[in-house]
């Protein structure tokens, strides 16, 4: 039996992620979970952690940023699903970015929003397998294909 690899992009700011491991769990699975690192000052900072300092906000996001994307972009590439939730507070230009990489790649994309965004998200939405609003669709779509 294949064992799926499932990347979780977007939204840090909700127990989403957490939800989706329980259920993967709950149901047996064959499924592992991957993700970005979600604790903000950590992934933020850890351009100036590793290399130093800067004195520009610019070029500490841009060190971050890359060092980042060394594990955002090998997870997505090793991932047979990835899902991007964007959530409804804040703008998640790299949940964007992520949805746009895994397209890029031809994964199997499963988008999650509110339905207040679905005009903002009408390219991300058109790129996808799937748009759905809640985690427990996701589990559904996860069920489904891995039988």
């Amino acid at each position: 039996m294949k064992t799926w690899q499932l990347y979780l992009s977007g939204e840090i700011h909700s127990d989403w992620r957490e939800e989706i491991k329980k259920e993967i769990e709950t149901e047996n699975l064959p499924v592992e979970v991957s993700a970005p690192v979600t604790d903000h000052p950590a992934s933020d900072n850890v351009g100036v952690d590793i290399m130093g300092e800067e004195d520009r906000a610019f070029w500490k996001d841009h060190k971050g940023a890359k060092v980042n994307a060394i594990r955002t972009r090998t997870l997505i590439e090793q991932a047979d699903i990835v899902v991007v939730k964007f959530g409804d507070k804040y703008r998640q230009w790299n949940a964007a970015f992520d949805a746009g990489y895994a397209a890029a790649l031809g994964k199997k994309l499963i988008v999650m929003h509110p339905e207040e965004h679905t005009h903002a998200l009408k390219e991300v939405d058109a790129a996808a397998l799937a748009v759905v609003r809640e985690p427990a669709q996701v589990i559904a779509i996860l069920k489904y294909v891995t039988m």
